[in-house]
Parts: C-alpha cells; structure tokens; sequence
C-alpha cells in the first residue's frame, strides 16, 4: 500500500481565521488522494495536519499566525480539579437532570472558556513541542515585554525563568521526564505566615485514627509497643498514609462512575468509522449533519451557505488515511472516525479523530450549543484520552494524543502564557 499524493506548494497571502488578517497566512500543502496511516503519523509529527484531504504545514517564520504542534502523554496523565468539576458537573447531570448554575456561555470548538483555564494545562500533562523552541520562547519573551511596558514597568535584563526552562525541553523530548516546569511545594518560612508555635494541620479522619490508637496504647501499652519494636519501627504518632482509599481516582474511575438504576439521563460514546460503505455512518449522517449545521451558525456565526451538506462532507467526512486492520493494531483498526455522544437517544456531540500507529489525534469537535452547559469541549477531550488509554493497553506503542495547533498570536490564547510557560492549551484547528 501506497499514499498518492499531488503536491500543490506554497500557498501565501490569503485570509487567516485565527487574527482576521486578510493576506497573511503562509503554509505548505499537498492534496492527499490517499495516504497510509504510517505516512500521516511521520507527518504530523513533523508539523503537518490534515483539513479534509488536504495536508498542509504553515511556514513558520513568514505566516501570521505561527502554528505549533503539542501532543500529550495521555499514560501519564492526571485530571486537575478542574477536569473532576467538569466530569461530575455531568455525572449529576446523568444521574438526576442537574443543571450547572454557573456560567453557561457557548464554548468555543475547543475548551477554552474561563471555568477550564486553570486545568486545561493538565491535558498536556507531559508536553512535547514538535516546533522550533526558539521561535516559541522570541515570541514568548516578546509578550512578555509588552505586558511589562502595559504596565509602565521595564523588563528586566534577565531572561525569565520560564524561558531558560523552555531551552531545556527539547533535551527532554522523549527522555520520559516531565517537559513543564514542576510545582515544587515548600514548608512556608518563618516570618511568611507560618506560625511554628501550632501543630501542622491535619485531616480530621487521621485525628480519629490517632486518638484510637493511642486509646490502644493506654489499654495495652506493652503489646503495642512491642509490636513496634518486632517490625523495627519506633512508635510515631503521624502514621503514614497508605490506605488505598487515600489514592487520587484514575481518569477512568471518574469518567465510568456507575449511576443508579434510575437516572434521568443516558450517554452513550459510539465510535463510528468514515465512510458511507459503513451502515452505522451512514444511517447517522443525517443527524450529525443537522448537528453541524447547528453548531456552526451559532457558536461560529456562519451563513448557511457555508455550512452545507458538500462542506460538511469535504470538512469532516472526507480523509485520505486508508484504513487498516493489522493483527497487533487496536481492536477497532487505524484510520478516520466520528466519536459520537448519544445522549437519549440523539446526538448532542461528535468529534473528529483519526487513529494512527502511535497517536490519536484530534481534528474537530462540534456540539449541540444547548448542552454548553456540560462543558462539552472538555468533556470529550477528556474522554479521548481516556480513548488513547484504552488503546494503549491493546497497542503498547500507540500513547500519544494530538490536540492540533497552539497560536501565539491568536487573542483567545494570549491569556495562557499569563499561566506559566508552556502551560497551553491547543486549538483543534484543521
């Protein structure tokens, strides 16, 4: 098997969806007439992605809009507390009809909205940057300045922090080390607050724990010392944690909590293979068109003569990755699928993925506008992680999740350097 591809060159000056500038996007492009999965997979690990069958590579140092590649360890990945508010927020939602009462406004095609700021860093838990470093940390560095000057503040000579850190990431890449800078928790110093003349603070459940024992030990102080003494331990009255119950809950065990036999609401995830020879695609496609249809009119404002049935169909339907089944690949085989949300019966949510030898990378997320309440964008990030872990039990070398493009430039993501650096979120550009 081959991939046929027509290479169509360099395409620059035409209109960038990210800044709104009218001539100032530049990329590489080639119209895929069908490629294999491996071809794709060396591809977008060197900065390529795919809207429909064209495949295309912004030429960083000229385009507007500077396009860079991040994909996350999904095996090591643990949800922040922001994931776990979005995860029950539909847990309650399931089990008794509950309706979030905080900001509902519509998400973007991507989670970006203020209630995931502060955790959508931990989607890229560990985080390669498949660009050039240098180019990232000038512009970086550059807005860095200019919010100093904002403030009427010169920068300072030194380069930041976070900037020196970034020259280290790319002898990180692949060595299995954390690429972000890690938090480092320290006891508060003398004279910051902390008040050494009271005990540390502690849990109320190992209080209980501690006064039962010593109770214990006033009952039977020989037999507990001695028991002690017999393991070769000294009595402490700070036992250490090790109940299992103490253990942070996996991605899975948050995403499959069971609900009663009663729930007001049922979801259920199908993942459905592109193609019209598929039967489960096809007799669907209506449906996730209408849904489309919805979703870009309302959250993207477009006219209906943008979002028709050909559009649809040459956007998110159409893919040049020949599908494969080899006898040690994932059950369900490589190539293009629509991961479809049914929620009672009827389609609220559909996202774009394509399954390669050692990723699942996202192309697009659309969803119904009127469950923006459960964060859908999110939502289903979150579930195709949980995807990528699933098949990574069955194919030990597929381990990566692609979550697009991360613009600098782009004023919806200015704000996440504002976190620390490389703490990105991604765009799920095509």
């Amino acid at each position: 098997m081959a991939s046929v591809v027509e290479y169509k060159g360099l395409k620059a000056g035409y209109h960038c969806g990210y800044c709104d500038c009218e001539e100032g996007k530049v990329s590489c492009g080639m119209w895929a007439h069908s490629m294999t999965v491996q071809d794709y997979q060396d591809l977008i690990d060197r900065g390529w992605r795919r809207s429909g069958k064209y495949v295309y590579k912004p030429v960083m140092n000229q385009t507007c809009c500077p396009q860079y590649t991040i994909r996350c360890r999904p095996l090591q990945f643990q949800p922040s507390k922001s994931h776990k508010k979005v995860l029950k927020k539909m847990l309650k939602f399931l089990a008794k009809g509950e309706i979030s009462k905080g900001n509902c406004e519509d998400e973007p095609m991507e989670p970006t909205m203020e209630d995931t700021v502060a955790g959508d860093f931990a989607l890229i838990n560990k985080l390669d940057i498949q660009c050039d470093l240098k180019t990232l940390s000038d512009d970086l560095k550059e807005s860095f300045e200019s919010e100093e000057k904002k403030k009427g503040k010169s920068p300072k000579k030194e380069e930041p922090k976070e900037l020196i850190q970034s020259q280290h990431i790319e002898e990180k890449l692949g060595s299995g080390e954390p690429s972000h800078p890690l938090k480092v928790h320290t006891a508060p110093k003398p004279g910051k607050g902390a008040d050494l003349s009271k005990p540390p603070c502690r849990k109320a459940k190992e209080i209980r724990k501690e006064r039962k024992r010593l109770k214990l030990m006033q009952q039977n102080p020989a037999g507990e010392l001695e028991g002690f003494q017999a393991q070769g331990e000294p009595p402490s009255l700070f036992p250490p944690k090790a109940n299992k119950s103490n253990q942070p809950k996996s991605l899975e065990d948050l995403i499959f909590e069971s609900l009663p036999e009663n729930a007001s609401h049922k979801l259920e995830v199908r993942l459905v293979p592109v193609s019209f020879e598929d039967p489960e695609f096809k007799s669907s496609f209506s449906q996730s068109f209408s849904l489309y249809v919805k979703y870009q009119m309302a959250i993207h404002q477009d006219p209906p003569d943008e979002c028709g049935k050909t559009e649809f169909t040459r956007f998110l339907c159409s893919s040049p990755l020949e599908a494969e089944n080899p006898p040690h690949g994932p059950d369900c085989g490589y190539g293009s699928f629509h991961q479809q949300y049914w929620l009672d019966g009827r389609i609220i949510a559909v996202g774009v993925i394509d399954i390669l030898p050692y990723c699942v990378s996202s192309v697009y997320l659309y969803y119904d506008p009127d469950y923006s309440f459960l964060s859908l964008g999110v939502y289903s990030a979150l579930r195709e992680i949980g995807f990528t872990r699933q098949l990574h039990q069955k194919t030990s070398q597929l381990s990566y999740y692609y979550m697009g493009f991360y613009i600098h430039s782009c004023p919806k993501m200015k704000y996440k350097v504002k976190l620390i650096f490389m703490r990105i979120c991604s765009r799920r550009s095509s």
